[in-house]
């Protein structure tokens, strides 16, 4: 089944958890969404996962376009959000309703996500005026991490708490369809995914969210470079791509590969005519 805005609305008021995973490229996207996923959202964690930056700051449109282009190549059945890069929004209300367009119509999005909670809701109101679908995100936005001196969990204390509740209903209002909860205390994002109507996503948010969200080289082991505690490794490909790399290295060197299988035939006949 086709997964669009309102089979994600569908899912909350059945009390179906929604699946989530991040995808930055053809061969990956094409692998989630034949798993049966419900979204595939090509984040902007792709400047850490893929481009090696120190965090999500320096990514730009066209660092999310051409990504975005390719994981739609790649998708067939799988609602298609799209990460907002750092200051592609924040700069004016025309700024974020023109790049939104740009998601959609160059990178075949079918949704835009976007950083922060109430004082985004104009941002929001106009994409969506615009006939964009637009996911929220609050808790820990991790463009705002310079802000937050680090990646932190949020909402601790009772007016942070307050607030992301606060942001929750003001992006509903705006019309989001729904909302990212990430590095949230899984009562407070409990609380949250009550007080709204549209589907909450959990990343380091507990179970009791609409769905969960996970980066996909974390759950599988491929991003080395640190462990968030809230994810779940399910596969340790990374160790089994180290593998396979050292094996094909042993193979070349010792003269295993290629073997004759692997190789292509000529007549002697021809051969003894080049001497």
């Amino acid at each position: 089944m086709k997964n669009t805005v309102t089979t994600f609305k569908e899912a909350k008021n059945s009390g179906s958890k929604l699946t989530m995973l991040t995808a930055y490229d053809y061969s990956t996207a094409k692998l989630i969404d034949e798993a049966g996923i419900n979204g595939i959202l090509v984040g902007d964690s792709l400047g850490m996962v893929c481009l090696g930056y120190e965090d999500t700051l320096s990514v730009t449109m066209e660092d999310m376009l051409h990504h975005c282009k390719a994981v739609a190549r790649g998708n067939k059945n799988t609602l298609l959000v799209c990460d907002m890069p750092f200051m592609s929004y924040q700069t004016s209300v025309y700024d974020a309703v023109s790049n939104a367009g740009r998601l959609m119509k160059e990178g075949r999005a079918h949704a835009v996500k976007l950083e922060g909670g109430s004082e985004f809701s104009e941002h929001v109101k106009a994409i969506v005026t615009a006939s964009i679908p637009v996911m929220g995100h609050i808790g820990l936005t991790p463009q705002s991490v310079n802000a937050f001196g680090g990646f932190k969990v949020q909402g601790k204390n009772e007016a942070a708490a307050k607030k992301l509740i606060e942001d929750a209903i003001a992006l509903e209002k705006a019309g989001a369809f729904a909302i990212v909860l990430e590095c949230v205390p899984a009562k407070l994002a409990e609380v949250i995914s009550k007080k709204v109507s549209i589907p909450t996503i959990g990343i380091g948010a507990g179970n009791k969210c609409d769905g969960q969200i996970l980066v996909y080289q974390d759950l599988l082991a491929l991003f080395s470079d640190f462990k968030p505690k809230f994810v779940k490794q399910y596969a340790k490909i990374g160790d089994q791509m180290k593998l396979a790399f050292s094996h094909y290295i042993e193979e070349v060197k010792e003269g295993v590969f290629p073997a004759p299988e692997h190789e292509f035939a000529i007549s002697d006949d021809v051969l003894e005519k080049l001497y």
